[in-house]
């Protein structure tokens, strides 16, 4: 049947009591249409849908900006595209700011749990499913424990600290009354590290485990732990090119492009990591987990000219430790939604605006003030392990292809220097050394911290972590670590700009500590600022025109001037 004998049928069915003005704008793109009988608004769409499966590239891309800013469209019209776009269509749509939502059919219907079963129980079968064989020692700890432990056993437990990837506050939970989310958040967790293995990936596809997060998803709106962690999976299963047409005909698409549009930066965040790993129209680069883009997060026409990177440090998380400094207010969530008056992000609300031709990036990685009931082995949270990993995370994301300007905080500083060292001694890693343009290092203890020689309310720290250990003021590892750098980036005549607080900081109720003295933070390169505020703080400006945040852009401007020039 021609296109244009389809036009007939589908728009003589769904015709319109009220259709806007003809106009002939379509009509000479096609020759087939000028004797048809058909309302020109009606065939823009079939003609925008044709163009979307053209075999040139540039037209598919053209047609589905065309339909993202189509503003006075039937809701039937809306429909049509729904139900007759291509995978690849739908999601360009979904990464298309401006794109109205009634493009988005809702989710196919779930099936029905089993008889006498819950989500946790299914949730545990899917975990146990998977190859318990041949994994690395993280993902057999978080795999028995999650398959060991219910939600009697854990409520016979008596406190314990336990933490779930950091939301940005030392926290500990005592397990006297747990509900079910608690189990389900050990499964997830599991889940999460079994995702990272292609192979696992296709066992929780075959097994049914994109509906049942789906419906956990759905169960659990209010709980934003559970959400991460299930777009973390989620993200992770994105990655396998051949797993995209089980993941858009799921109606996972559907969900993200309304989560991409949320307030809150967490939630959009993670949606447009697994919306970007699905987009290989324009997406060339694939973003692992921990690795989240904070701008561009739509598709866009901006050239992006340079990468800016947010490296937090310990007890940090990719959006929190970047937040505006707290008032003396509640805050909420909420107050995301006024950005004029507070921000729950400042390089995705603030540094964006200023310099729209960047990619801005945040790196979360797992961090603990404990070893109190650790899940992984600890050489995994060793420097020396979590610079390696998060620099071929951040390699699979094209940094090093532009150039990049660093951003740190605290032991954030001492994982970047590590990277840029051990990029220094790969050749498929120069282009990262060749690229870096410059560093900014917020209290960064170059030379130590007397964190690991305190006891901390036993709230907070029982034992006191490796990561706390090797910021030690006598860690021979931090010398070498200091002395290797300063003479490598005095060679490479890297731009640094260094601050460092002034005010000490609370740590639990018992312990008031300044975290990184002057005399630690200074790198011996660079300028160094002493600023009045503490640990926490010192990578959290009061407002957009305070000192901090405006010698931060200034310094970012200065460093990649002749890039954003070009």
């Amino acid at each position: 049947m021609s296109l244009a004998a389809y036009c007939v049928i589908c728009c003589r069915r769904m015709g319109t009591s009220t259709p806007p003005p003809k106009s002939s704008t379509y009509w000479r793109d096609i020759n087939t249409f000028s004797t048809v009988d058909i309302e020109d608004h009606d065939c823009a769409v079939w003609l925008l849908l044709r163009k979307s499966r053209s075999d040139d590239r540039a037209a598919r891309l053209q047609a589905v900006q065309e339909m993202s800013e189509a503003r006075h469209w039937h809701d039937y019209q809306y429909r049509i595209i729904a139900q007759a776009c291509d995978m690849r269509t739908l999601t360009g749509l979904a990464r298309s700011k401006d794109s109205d939502l009634r493009f988005f059919l809702r989710p196919p219907p779930l099936p029905s749990l089993k008889e006498d079963s819950s989500t946790e129980e299914e949730l545990r079968h899917l975990l146990a499913s998977l190859p318990q064989t041949d994994l690395d020692e993280c993902i057999q700890c978080f795999t028995a424990l999650a398959l060991s432990e219910s939600s009697q056993s854990l409520a016979a437990q008596k406190g314990g600290l336990w933490c779930f990837g950091g939301n940005g506050l030392p926290y500990a939970e005592s397990f006297g009354e747990v509900p079910s989310a608690t189990v389900e958040m050990f499964c997830l967790e599991a889940l999460v590290k079994h995702s990272e293995i292609p192979t696992h990936c296709d066992k929780i596809e075959a097994n049914g485990g994109l509906q049942l997060l789906q419906r956990l998803y759905q169960l659990h709106k209010d709980c934003p732990k559970v959400q991460r962690n299930i777009m973390r999976i989620l993200g992770n299963m994105a990655l396998n090119e051949h797993l995209h047409s089980t993941i858009v005909r799921s109606g996972w698409v559907s969900i993200l492009a309304e989560a991409i549009k949320s307030q809150h930066v967490m939630e959009a965040s993670h949606a447009a990591r697994t919306l970007a790993n699905l987009d290989r129209e324009t997406v060339p680069d694939k973003y692992h987990d921990g690795v989240y883009v904070l701008h561009p997060q739509y598709r866009t026409s901006q050239p992006i000219k340079a990468d800016v990177l947010f490296i937090h440090g310990l007890m940090g998380a990719a959006f929190k430790t970047w937040r505006q400094q707290d008032n003396d207010q509640d805050l909420t969530e909420k107050v995301s939604e006024d950005e004029t008056k507070y921000t729950t992000c400042w390089p995705k609300s603030w540094l964006a605006r200023d310099c729209p031709a960047l990619r801005i990036i945040s790196v979360e990685y797992d961090t603990s003030l404990s070893d109190w009931r650790a899940r992984c082995p600890t050489e995994r949270k060793s420097i020396a392990f979590r610079s390696n990993e998060l620099l071929r995370k951040l390699r699979a994301a094209g940094v090093g292809d532009r150039p990049v300007v660093w951003v740190s905080h605290s032991m954030g500083g001492l994982l970047v220097k590590k990277m840029l060292l051990e990029a220094s001694k790969k050749p498929e890693m120069n282009t990262i050394i060749n690229n870096t343009r410059g560093i900014i290092f917020y209290s960064v203890p170059h030379h130590g911290s007397h964190l690991a020689e305190y006891s901390v309310n036993i709230r907070y720290l029982l034992f006191p972590s490796l990561e706390v250990k090797e910021l030690s003021k006598d860690s021979p590892a931090l010398k070498t670590l200091q002395d290797d750098f300063l003479e490598f980036a005095k060679d490479k005549n890297f731009q640094v700009l260094s601050f460092v607080e002034t005010l000490p900081t609370y740590i639990g109720s018992m312990i008031k500590l300044h975290v990184v003295p002057l005399d630690s933070a200074d790198l011996g390169l660079g300028d160094l600022i002493p600023v009045d505020v503490n640990h926490l703080n010192i990578c959290k400006p009061k407002k957009k025109d305070a000192f901090l945040y405006q010698r931060t852009l200034q310094f970012i401007r200065d460093a990649l001037a002749k890039d954003l020039e070009n």
